[in-house]
């Protein structure tokens, strides 16, 4: 790639980054003014000093989705929240990143011939 694509591609990328973060700290405001602070899963209360551990939480897992009565958001901590995106992850087939092959190797293929000895 050359220098000229690549300086267009780190700008691309840069802007992409801080839309991102301006349209997350967009609903993470609201949802913070609308909501108690307190994780909604644990029931951990959270201060000014230590609000950087609640997060948003997108009940649909759908980032996009922010409608302004925050009825697809709740607040959670950090470790509830990741909690919640494994659990999604494990109960959607398919976005475990596997490939879906079968284990080959089987434990028992000699047993019965071991058996026979005794």
């Amino acid at each position: 790639m050359n220098q000229k694509n690549s300086g267009r591609l780190d700008a691309l990328v840069a802007r992409a980054q801080q839309d991102k973060a301006e349209r997350e700290k967009g609903y993470r405001e609201r949802a913070l003014k609308m909501y108690p602070w307190v994780c909604g899963r644990c029931g951990r209360e959270f201060t000014a000093a230590n609000l950087r551990e609640l997060t948003v939480h997108h009940r649909d897992h759908n980032h996009d989705n922010n409608p302004l009565d925050g009825s697809n958001w709740e607040l959670l901590c950090l470790y509830c929240h990741d909690n919640e995106h494994q659990r999604y992850v494990d109960a959607t087939p398919g976005k475990d990143g596997g490939t879906g092959k079968a284990a080959t190797h089987n434990p028992f293929a000699g047993l019965a011939d071991l058996l026979k000895q005794e």
